[in-house]
Parts: C-alpha cells; sequence; structure tokens
C-alpha cells in the first residue's frame, strides 16, 4: 500500500486509489508547467526523454496561470479533451 499525502489540506486525509497503470503509454501526454521558477527546464528535458524514447508519443504543454492556485476548470477541461495522460512538473 501507498500513503500519498495532499499537500493542500493535511488535517483531513482524504482515501483515494491508485488509477490503474496503463501496460504502454501511447496517444498523447500532456505536461502542465504549473509555473513555478525553473519547472519549465524541468518539463523542456521530460519532453526531450519522451520524443527519444517514445516517438510515437504526440507531447502537447499547458501552463496554469499560477501555482498559488488549481488550475482554471477551463483549462482542466482543455487537457482532458486533448490528452491521454498528464504530468505536472513541480520545481524551484
Amino acid at each position: 500500500m501507498t500513503t500519498i499525502l495532499d499537500p493542500t489540506d493535511e488535517r483531513e486525509p482524504v482515501g483515494r486509489q491508485r488509477s490503474r497503470r496503463p501496460e504502454q503509454i501511447s496517444g498523447t501526454v500532456g505536461l502542465l508547467d504549473i509555473s513555478k521558477p525553473r519547472g519549465n527546464v524541468l518539463l523542456d528535458r521530460l519532453e526531450e526523454l519522451i520524443h527519444e524514447r517514445l516517438p510515437e508519443v504526440e507531447v502537447r504543454r499547458y501552463t496554469k496561470p499560477t501555482f498559488t492556485k488549481p488550475a482554471p476548470d477551463e483549462l482542466l477541461r482543455k487537457m482532458a479533451g486533448e490528452v491521454d495522460f498528464v504530468i505536472e512538473g513541480l520545481a524551484d
């Protein structure tokens, strides 16, 4: 069992099931930059690695307006309609 803490409010932990992991990655991957300093550097490198190791996978980039608030609903809907997976880049 894995315990994952939600950094937004740990006073009342919420139990969650881990999503089922696919056997292979295909389709489109979204890279979400949360607008923290140097997060784009991490995602730039990750995009390079995806292109090298999974050339058949399309990569789309997204950016939150600010790291201090959750992603706007419009951005979440856009990603949900355009990608199969999302990787969120956290960095300072």
